[in-house]
């Protein structure tokens, strides 16, 4: 599939790391060091603007090195990228840890996955078919 981008960043496309990664790295496009303070969040641009194809959206989710070592998570995840959106993609970044987060031009803070999706129509119904689970909720399944 072929994705229009345009790219107002110096920084290189987004890729995939490995063949079979589903999510490509996202880059920040900043002028000089953006600090994220324990408990803080900012929006940083990218840098990059797309047209995805009717049916398919762009999910960006985090990245799973920066939680762990660094606590760095993104808001609103995954955040929904819609395909008549033609803005700058933003990622909202947080710091849930104790220390201050530097983020730098070119540092990859966010992987972008593009994923198909549905339009649905409504059907209203007087009640559902029954299923094992039921009314089941969280934790429903118990410890095993």
């Amino acid at each position: 599939m072929k994705i229009k981008i345009i790219n107002r960043s110096k920084n290189q496309l987004p890729n995939y790391a490995t063949l079979l990664s589903a999510g490509m790295d996202i880059r920040a496009n900043v002028e000089g060091a953006i600090v994220l303070k324990p408990m803080e969040r900012k929006l940083i641009p990218t840098g990059l603007f797309l047209s995805i194809p009717e049916g398919y959206e762009a999910q960006i989710r985090p990245r799973s090195g920066l939680a762990l070592k660094s606590g760095i998570t993104l808001l609103n995840t995954p955040g929904t990228i819609d395909a008549d959106y033609r803005g700058e993609i933003g990622i909202i970044m947080a710091n849930l840890s104790d220390t201050e987060f530097v983020v730098r031009n070119g540092d990859r803070i966010a992987q972008m996955v593009i994923a198909k999706y549905e339009h649905i129509d409504w059907e209203e119904v007087s009640s559902l078919d029954e299923t094992q689970r039921g009314k089941g909720g969280f934790g429903h399944t118990g410890k095993e």
